[in-house]
């Protein structure tokens, strides 16, 4: 029988393609909006809004939920209520819910050590230090789930990575992050319609408007299998809701 290549996993031709988890990390609540941690909420909720999908609370999954279809797949798209530390137990939930199997689940989350600006898709992986990613991966018992890193860049000085992931991005800043999140929204089409290694190959370089040497993206094209996880540092995030980001450090990251 002939088969085609989704979202990374291979299905019967003129089968319903299967349905996809689509999860943005970030923390709740108006206060985190604007975060540069939040970046996976914003692009999510850019998604919906292209595909005129409304997200409504879920209760059990302690998430804000859409479902739809962008084109020819049925998704789900969620953003976690329960802060970035514990966003595993709404992508647990909602995958044995809805029985999405990890290689159909993409998260789309910050990333420090990428420039503002740059997408780096992968199929699988470690957390990277990244305390939303520890939480699913140990709630799915899985890294085979895609992965959309969002650059965010290191922080400026000594600044400490765990107040500046919770700062809103700078206002000259503005444009690139907007052109981002779009691109980003394309990078989740992508995958969803073409699967993860030609989503690498489009998206896991410089924007055509950069400097950067194209080079230095040849470790992102689709013949790289494995997530370098070396270099990374951790992303620390409230569990639950603090006054102020200088006090949003995580006991034991």
């Amino acid at each position: 029988m002939k088969t085609e290549l989704v979202a990374g996993r291979t299905t019967p031709a003129g089968d319903d393609p299967p349905l996809a988890l689509i999860v943005g990390l970030g923390n709740p609540g108006p206060e985190y909006a604007n975060h540069r941690h939040n970046i996976g909420f914003q692009i999510v909720q850019a998604l919906a809004a292209a595909h005129g999908l409304s997200f409504s609370r879920h209760k059990k999954a302690k998430a804000r939920v859409a479902e739809g279809r962008i084109g020819e797949r049925m998704v789900v798209l969620a953003k976690p209520q329960t802060f970035m530390n514990l966003s595993g137990k709404t992508v647990g939930r909602l995958s044995r819910e809805r029985e999405i199997p990890p290689e159909c689940i993409l998260v789309v989350h910050d990333d420090l050590d990428l420039p503002l600006g740059r997408l780096r898709a992968r199929p699988h992986g470690g957390s990277g230090g990244h305390n939303g990613l520890r939480s699913i991966i140990e709630s799915l018992g899985s890294r085979d789930f895609a992965r959309l890193r969002v650059g965010i860049d290191r922080p400026p000085g000594s600044l400490d990575p765990a107040d500046y992931v919770l700062q809103p991005f700078a206002s000259e800043d503005g444009p690139l992050v907007a052109e981002t999140i779009q691109r980003a929204v394309q990078a989740i089409e992508s995958w969803l319609a073409e699967g993860i290694a030609s989503t690498m190959d489009r998206f896991n370089r410089p924007p055509s408007n950069s400097n950067e040497d194209v080079q230095d993206e040849q470790d992102g094209t689709a013949g790289e299998a494995v997530e370098q996880d070396a270099g990374q540092h951790a992303l620390l995030s409230p569990s639950a809701p603090l006054p102020a980001p200088s006090s949003s450090r995580e006991n034991g990251a």
